[in-house]
């Protein structure tokens, strides 16, 4: 229900609570991205963050806030919404899926409210069709241009820590690089020390541009009436940190100020100066919180749930990660956590994590590392990142700080992989996590959005489709059990099974020729793109003709559609000693067509990219 502009709302902190009568907050939001929780209030000694330290000191922060998704659009998502990207198809980087009506972004929920919403300036989230959000956003829009008396919520964000950032050249040290703690996964070398570096050098401007917002606040004697919340979009810049669903690609510092009187809206805990709350909190919690502090109840399609104000609920014991396509690679991974332990499935374990993203290569550290890996100058737990992956992997945080020691066949720690598996696949039924679905079908229908496609049955058994892509990513399971599904009625559970025969290898491809032979004629892109790979890869030299001939076909945006073009290019850039004439035909083919539903980034870079990798054998 919309609240009136200049009213108040009556809060309490508990059932017997007083419900004081007092104006609603305003809510400023400070963002950065790029960071993880390298800052002085969270104890990293070689950061410069006096500003956030002394926000710290007066407010309280979040020890474990994880941000869903671990690249800016993504975890972007998560955030706008209040509800898991897998359930909405979200989660591929920049994919524009369509929400059903009911469901509405929300600083227009706010709005709704009787706040004035602005956003200076960062709008990057996976969704096409959001209609009117804020009142103002651009880089000049502020809570100042609000009419007398309304409520603010208002973003301010700063790019300064962005990647881009960190590898901009030249660039005077302020940090010194020989103070750099250099992560067990990364080689230590000068160029990774000096991206790192540059990085905290990063930091301190995003504290000084922290501090300004606050000093703004002050002189406006708006401080008493307004909670603070800072917090950064997803991990670091650097390599396995953003993109990846690690605590280092996931967690982000949460730090939270609320005035004097609204002491009522945060937990007991919070409420003595520089508290640390050990909830676990993701950024699908965050807007019901928003809506909980302007006192509005979150409506019953946010999954989230709020973390502050008179609609806060008890904290989860586990939160959620997930990877997608990360630009024009594809990949999917989950992850969840607890406490302590990080849990990691990987379905598509024959991708290494390193795979060549053009843009995550423009970092110095990016090239130095895989060259270090080709010239095999690297130590066994550096070369992981350029390997194929577990199909699942498993860290306890309190003794392993870079995740590299994987604990899933460690019979000490198989409770502990049970809890989080089953926590896993609740969490995934739950969702109905779309995401299992190649990209394509989640925009082949545009009179059904992907949200309601999940929970149509006819159009996605989930539950055989989640077996089928388990059974896929997990050598273990006998090819026997995966290859009668390569004739199945449906085709999703067609492309898992046809991935399952191709993540087995060489073996796996000559026992299920004949079947992967057929599904090249299959009417449907996925299975036929996934059987074209494996041979292509692993089959004889009429098949392996026969199949590139199949993925350049596929890999046309105007006869077969943008992302089973994108799917079938990648696979091509798969295999290995392609022929002139392959890469030649490549090149020729038409650029994907102008869409209103997609960006000029999206149709520009993507298949170019993958035509450009082609063409140079990288991958």
């Amino acid at each position: 229900a919309a609240l009136a502009a200049a009213g108040v709302v009556s809060w309490a902190s508990g059932p017997q609570a007083a419900q004081p009568q007092l104006p609603r907050p305003n809510i400023l939001w400070i963002t950065s991205e790029d960071n993880g929780p390298e800052l002085g209030a969270y104890g990293d000694a070689y950061a410069t963050t006096p500003s956030l330290d002394r926000l710290a000191a007066r407010g309280f922060r979040y020890r474990t806030v994880w941000s869903n998704g671990p690249v800016c659009a993504a975890s972007r998502t998560a955030l706008i919404l209040g509800v898991y990207p897998e359930s909405t198809g979200g989660e591929h980087m920049r994919s524009y899926v369509p929400l059903p009506g009911d469901m509405r972004l929300y600083p227009a929920l706010l709005r709704d409210a009787g706040y004035y919403t602005t956003n200076s300036a960062k709008a990057d989230y996976n969704y096409g069709n959001t209609g009117t959000v804020w009142d103002e956003q651009s880089n000049t829009a502020h809570y100042r241009n609000r009419p007398p008396g309304q409520p603010f919520f208002a973003v301010f964000n700063s790019t300064v820590t962005h990647e881009s950032q960190i590898r901009t050249r030249p660039h005077k040290a302020v940090h010194d690089p020989a103070g750099v703690t250099v992560p067990a996964y990364m080689p230590d070398v000068p160029v990774v020390r000096q991206d790192w570096a540059q990085y905290y050098d990063r930091i301190t401007e995003m504290d000084t541009f922290v501090g300004l917002r606050l000093a703004e606040l002050d002189a406006d004697g708006l401080a008493g009436d307004t909670i603070v919340m800072y917090f950064g979009d997803h991990g670091s810049g650097m390599p396995r940190s953003k993109r990846f669903p690690y605590d280092s690609g996931l967690r982000v510092p949460l730090i939270v100020y609320v005035p004097p009187k609204y002491q009522h809206l945060i937990p007991v805990e919070a409420r003595v100066p520089g508290a640390e709350v050990t909830r676990l909190v993701s950024f699908v919690d965050f807007a019901p919180t928003l809506l909980s502090l302007a006192g509005v109840a979150p409506p019953a399609w946010m999954q989230g749930h709020a973390f502050l104000g008179p609609h806060m609920v008890p904290a989860p014991g586990f939160i959620f990660g997930f990877r997608g396509r990360m630009d024009e690679r594809y990949d999917l991974s989950r992850s969840v956590r607890d406490a302590r332990y990080v849990y990691i499935r990987n379905y598509m374990p024959h991708r290494p994590w390193g795979q060549h993203v053009g843009y995550m290569f423009e970092t110095p550290a990016t090239a130095t590392w895989k060259r270090m890996y080709d010239e095999g100058r690297l130590n066994a737990t550096q070369r992981a990142f350029w390997e194929p992956k577990p199909h699942e992997e498993l860290y306890d945080l309190d003794a392993d700080r870079w995740q590299v020691d994987n604990l899933a066949e460690s019979p000490a720690h198989a409770a502990a992989l049970a809890r989080l598996r089953e926590a896993l696949d609740a969490h995934q039924r739950r969702t109905r996590d779309v995401g299992l679905l190649p990209e394509y079908m989640l925009h082949r229908d545009p009179q059904i959005t992907p949200y309601a496609l999940r929970e149509d049955r006819s159009r996605y058994d989930f539950e055989r489709v989640q077996t089928m892509a388990r059974q896929a990513a997990d050598a273990r399971v006998p090819l026997d059990d995966i290859r009668p599904m390569l004739a199945d009625s449906d085709p999703a559970v067609r492309y898992w099974a046809a991935t399952g025969v191709v993540i087995r290898g060489r073996d796996a491809v000559a026992a299920a020729r004949a079947d992967l032979v057929r599904l090249l004629g299959d009417g449907d892109p996925g299975p036929r793109i996934a059987a074209a790979e494996g041979l292509a890869r692993f089959g004889s030299a009429a098949e392996r003709d026969r199949a590139i001939a199949r993925l350049v076909a596929d890999s046309d945006p105007v006869r077969h559609g943008e992302f089973a073009a994108l799917l079938a290019a990648y696979s091509l850039n798969q295999v290995t000693d392609l022929p002139a004439a392959v890469r030649d035909a490549i090149d020729a083919l038409p650029a994907t067509p102008a869409d209103a539903g997609r960006t000029r980034r999206q149709r520009e870079e993507y298949l170019p990219r993958l035509k450009a990798a082609i063409r140079n054998d990288v991958r």
